[in-house]
């Protein structure tokens, strides 16, 4: 077979696979929203997404309390992530010494292979006893333990992405710099990470994802209470957990709610990206 028809067989190969998952985007939401926009009718939009009355054995199904936890505790994620993350970046990338560098990418790369259930037990055992212990919580569940174990879970992603964004920096904008007087510290600070700025924006999108749609780790220290919280230490439920908590015996109504659960943190995620990726071309355009 000669090269020309090698390359055109593979051209084929790789638009089948595109087209695939083009197809497996759309089958997901053909699923969702066929579903999801019937029951959100049903139930009523108003009543749906801006009441926080959730009572599935009184047929009401009120989501706000549920997306104010998934708002909630994913901004708490990123508040004490992103920084961390950022940081620890900019420390391998660019002070990092030679023989601590593979210990602490092996570590990091740890982090990321561990299971969320391990991650849930280590909030249950070591962080909530400490939020009871610091803060004199009943419980210790809430909002603040699970916005400190959420930002444990997305550092690999952000450290790595974001390291990578910053080793992709020409050289010549850090020479430039540091030639025209600039100290090392500066040129890091104010240079390069500007200049890594789309890249690093990529692993926040990243790490919103993993924030926003963890599951397993959020159940076992959130305190999984469909009620609007008032404080950090509030309990509450995110949309994820209410899904999780209640499909296995969910059934007529209840059970089209929860995937219009879905259907709302599909979209959720989706405008997050599209906020941040219109931050980035922004940020390309500059």
């Amino acid at each position: 077979m000669s090269n020309a028809k090698r390359e055109t067989g593979m051209k084929y190969v790789f638009a089948a696979c595109a087209a695939a998952s083009i197809l497996c985007v759309f089958l997901i939401c053909w699923f969702l929203f066929s579903t999801a926009l019937p029951a959100i009718a049903k139930i009523g939009p108003v009543n749906f997404l801006f009441s926080s009355d959730w009572a599935p054995s009184e047929n009401r199904f009120g989501i706000l309390s549920m997306v104010a936890g998934t708002l909630y505790m994913s901004a708490g994620a990123l508040i004490l992530g992103v920084p961390l993350g950022v940081l620890c970046a900019v420390f391998l990338a660019y002070y990092c010494p030679k023989k601590l560098y593979e210990p602490f990418r092996f570590a990091i790369s740890l982090l990321a292979g561990i299971p969320s259930i391990v991650y849930g037990f280590f909030g249950l055992t070591v962080l909530v006893p400490l939020i009871q212990k610091w803060t004199g919580s009943a419980s210790g569940k809430g909002i603040l333990c699970a916005s400190v174990l959420l930002a444990m879970m997305i550092l690999p992603t952000i450290v790595s992405l974001s390291e990578s964004a910053l080793k992709k920096v020409d050289p010549a904008v850090y020479d430039g710099s540091r030639a025209l007087g600039a100290s090392h510290d500066h040129t890091v600070f104010f240079v390069c990470l500007p200049a890594a700025a789309s890249g690093i924006l990529s692993a926040i999108v990243l790490g919103i994802g993993r924030a926003v749609g963890e599951t397993m780790a959020v159940i076992m220290v959130a305190g999984n209470a469909a009620v609007l919280p008032d404080s950090l230490l509030s309990p509450v439920r995110t949309l994820t957990t209410g899904i999780v908590l209640e499909m296995s015996y969910a059934s007529g109504l209840h059970r089209e709610a929860l995937i219009a659960m879905g259907a709302v943190l599909f979209v959720l995620i989706l405008g997050i990206n599209l906020c941040f990726m219109s931050l980035k071309k922004k940020e390309c355009r500059s």
